[in-house]
């Protein structure tokens, strides 16, 4: 929660911090892209074993150009 003091002085009830947003865009890109890795690994490791199918299967199976 914030309190307005004065006119540019705020009181805040816990800990904050101030960043340029187009630094806290590139933060949030950067979580995004670790999460993303995070999923591929998982899925890749559950995936060892089973059976690759080629693209060109895939076209033939769902009728693709």
């Amino acid at each position: 929660m914030v309190k307005v003091i004065e006119k540019n002085l705020i009181k805040l009830k816990e800990p904050a911090v101030i960043i340029p947003l187009k630094k806290w865009k590139e933060i949030e890109e950067t979580i995004e892209d670790l999460e993303d890795a995070v999923r591929f690994n998982i899925v890749f490791e559950e995936s060892r074993g089973e059976r690759l199918i080629s693209l060109e299967e895939i076209k033939k199976k769902y009728r693709l150009k």
